[in-house]
């Protein structure tokens, strides 16, 4: 080839170029989280149409039972072997009054009625035993001069006065423990009448005495409500107080035996000193 018609052909070839269009880059695509997300999702069913839907029948669910059912179920249940409380200081005692799902005309709830309170006088045989002076022989002494008469004897006056099975105590609301004491309100009901409702209290010492204190609360509460009958009332008069202390009992001087602290206690004058203290001539 001649140098003419090359030099010709690079000049043809050099203004094709020139006039082609510039060649187009896509820029790329960029997959955001909310993109990704979008795809991962499962599609959503689609509404049910009026012509092709089928109805579903909802499964039958039992009622749920009665608060009062479920302690009545709890109760009757089998006595767990195993420990039901870590510790009954901290939990507390689940014994609320069960709620009797009775009429007022089938049966009495006497968590919260007050059927025949002052509705009328007790018999005359009753209220002569309940009234009658208390014998100095039966009444007690503590150690700082409170003057008591042991809660037996206060069930054994309900006895004489209303027969066995003829009364009873009623709990009105559920136990409170407190890190030191267990209390509880009750009713007495004698001859199927409310008499008195009181609140009793006990103080304990460890977890392990807290059954034993909820006893002494009943037996506390009990002692409060015969006040309201008359029992022993003596021992709330401060004159009849003084003269039983002058004639019944004695101060004295007294050591510890374990940590040899001196104190001075009350007495009955026919009862020694008892342990853990020590009668001492020493003051």
């Amino acid at each position: 080839m001649s140098l003419p018609r090359l030099s010709h052909s690079l000049r043809t070839a050099e203004s094709l170029l020139t006039r082609a269009p510039p060649a187009r880059f896509l820029p790329r695509r960029t997959f955001t989280q909310s993109a990704v997300s979008r795809q991962q999702q499962p599609p959503r069913p689609a509404a049910p149409n009026g012509s092709s839907s089928t109805p579903t029948t909802p499964k039958p669910t039992s009622p749920a039972p009665s608060p009062a059912e479920e302690r009545a179920a709890r109760i009757v249940a089998q006595t767990p072997s195993h420990q039901t409380t870590a510790n009954i200081s901290k939990t507390g005692l689940s014994d609320k009054p069960l709620e009797l799902d009775v009429s007022a005309e089938e049966k009495i709830d006497w968590t919260r009625s007050f059927h025949g309170l002052s509705a009328a006088p007790f018999p005359k045989e009753a209220a002569d035993i309940l009234l009658a002076p208390c014998d100095p022989a039966e009444v007690e002494i503590k150690p700082d001069g409170i003057l008591y008469l042991p809660e037996i004897k206060y069930r054994r006056i309900l006895n004489r006065a209303f027969g066995p099975g003829g009364w009873g105590l009623v709990p009105r609301s559920e136990s409170i423990v407190t890190p030191k004491t267990v209390t509880r309100e009750y009713a007495l009901v004698c001859n199927g009448r409310l008499v008195s409702v009181a609140r009793g209290e006990q103080d304990y010492f460890s977890p392990d005495g807290i059954p034993t204190a909820t006893e002494g609360c009943r037996s506390n509460a009990l002692v409060r409500c015969c006040k309201d009958l008359g029992i022993a009332s003596e021992l709330w008069d401060p004159r009849y107080i003084r003269k039983f202390k002058a004639e019944h009992t004695r101060e004295v001087f007294v050591e510890h035996v374990l940590n040899k602290r001196k104190s001075k206690i009350w007495v009955r004058k026919d009862d020694p000193v008892s342990y853990p203290w020590k009668e001492s001539n020493s003051r």
